[in-house]
């Protein structure tokens, strides 16, 4: 393992709206926000992180295909792609390093729908529920996993 391991956080479709999109489901936390809290708590894991966020499904997939060879950990919020994306899945599945899903609601409070995961088929974890805190329990999650930690 690097000595200052490399997680690559993804966010998927619509994250980019958090502050503004149905606060009562998502919050009030905007992504730079959750960016922001990710840094700091990265900073007290001597982790090092690359958070990017897009809309577009064959864009995460390229990143994650991507981390094989950049990063040491994946920490994706694949917004609604969670629920219909067999590519994701796949790439997950073929980049041979760790993934934790996060999702800031808990999906499985809300449609039936939502409550089918394919990225949870490929992660070690999930984490949903807590909002942006989410995001630094997965950081924290994955510093130990990669440290060698259950």
């Amino acid at each position: 393992m690097a000595a200052n391991p490399t997680i690559l956080i993804l966010n998927g479709p619509n994250l980019n709206l958090l502050g503004l999109r149905e606060p009562e489901i998502y919050g009030s936390e905007t992504l730079s926000e959750i960016e922001d809290s990710c840094l700091d708590c990265a900073a007290r894991l001597d982790l090092s992180i690359d958070f990017r966020q897009s809309n577009h499904e064959g864009q995460l997939v390229d990143w994650i295909q991507e981390a094989r060879q950049s990063a040491d950990g994946i920490i994706l919020n694949a917004g609604a792609y969670t629920h219909t994306s067999v590519a994701i899945l796949d790439a997950l599945n073929a980049a041979a390093v760790p993934a934790i899903e996060v999702h800031l609601s808990n999906i499985f409070r809300r449609e039936e729908f939502r409550h089918n995961s394919f990225v949870s088929r490929a992660a070690r974890g999930v984490i949903c529920g807590f909002g942006g805190h989410g995001y630094e329990l997965a950081l924290t999650a994955m510093a130990r996993l990669l440290r060698g930690g259950n």
